[in-house]
């Protein structure tokens, strides 16, 4: 198979994966609709499967295109690598690839990528959104470079470098809070919930404190960011579990109350990488960054 492949062919493939359309995927790459379908057509006859599902909507990977991402970021990555080593550079350039929750890149990794984005100028920061799981998934498909969890995954293919413990609260409107205050958390078993969705992190361990204290979780929202969850939850509609440090700005101005549960709630954030993963000069450089970066932050 190797004596038939082109870099050109994985590059149509990745295109076509990510832009999920045929049309967009050529204007990524600068070539005509025509062009990106034959090189998808001859790496399906090289591999001797089909890899994607053409749907009116658009295209999905067959579990052989699946298999197959997997390799196609491998090659990418590999001939980044190869690049940077062989011009022996002396300024990190290139692409990394990081994959994070919205909650901890609002308020926590920001200062980082302004002062690494200031002294790195000619790296380019690709930073995604996504769930503990998203996160995970990336990195175990050599999808991305990085990944950020807020929890140590435990996989043998994976090497997690910590990088500081997020306490996290259940918050609510002064009005609930109030009715927490004079009933007891037994009443947020006729208040919604509010999450991110039931593959967060937080919404789990959220419904597992929850029943510990006795209360089912029967009603819940889900909304795609935290500014939106902040902004329901302030309004008296319902309850969420957020970092305390998201919540700084409406505990001083009143808008939310941290509700009362005895025990203390944290996460230990920290960076993922693959194991298998051979690193490039640019990405060791990241990596090395980061981590003093939050050494400092949290010295």
């Amino acid at each position: 198979m190797i004596d038939s492949l082109e870099g050109r062919f994985i590059l149509a493939f990745i295109a076509l994966l990510e832009e999920k359309s045929f049309s967009r995927a050529a204007d990524r790459l600068g070539y005509v609709q025509s062009t990106v379908t034959t090189h998808i057509q001859q790496l399906e006859k090289i591999s001797g499967q089909k890899l994607f599902h053409r749907y009116p909507r658009g295209i999905e990977l067959t579990e052989a295109g699946k298999v197959f991402s997997k390799y196609a970021y491998q090659y990418v990555h590999f001939s980044q690598s190869l690049k940077e080593s062989m011009n022996e550079l002396d300024q990190p350039c290139g692409t990394i690839r990081i994959r994070t929750q919205e909650s901890f890149f609002l308020t926590r990794m920001l200062p980082f990528v302004q002062e690494y984005t200031r002294n790195s100028p000619s790296v380019n920061l690709r930073i995604e959104q996504g769930s503990h799981q998203d996160i995970l998934k990336g990195v175990l498909d050599y999808e991305l470079d990085f990944g950020i969890v807020p929890q140590n995954p435990n996989r043998h293919e994976i090497l997690f470098y910590p990088i500081m413990e997020e306490t996290i609260v259940f918050a609510a409107s002064e009005d609930v809070s109030r009715k927490v205050r004079n009933t007891g958390v037994q009443i947020l078993n006729d208040e919604l919930f509010i999450s991110s969705g039931t593959s967060c992190l937080y919404h789990t361990t959220a419904v597992d404190v929850l029943k510990d204290a006795g209360i089912m979780v029967k009603d819940a929202l889900e909304l795609p960011s935290l500014e939106m969850i902040k902004q329901y939850v302030s309004c008296g509609k319902g309850y969420a579990l957020v970092p305390e440090i998201a919540i700084n700005n409406e505990l001083k101005i009143g808008t939310l109350k941290i509700l009362p549960f005895n025990s203390k709630m944290s996460f230990s954030h920290g960076l993922i990488v693959h194991k298998n993963r051979e690193l490039s000069f640019t990405a060791k450089s990241f990596q090395s960054e980061f981590l003093c970066f939050f050494n400092r932050y949290m010295s």
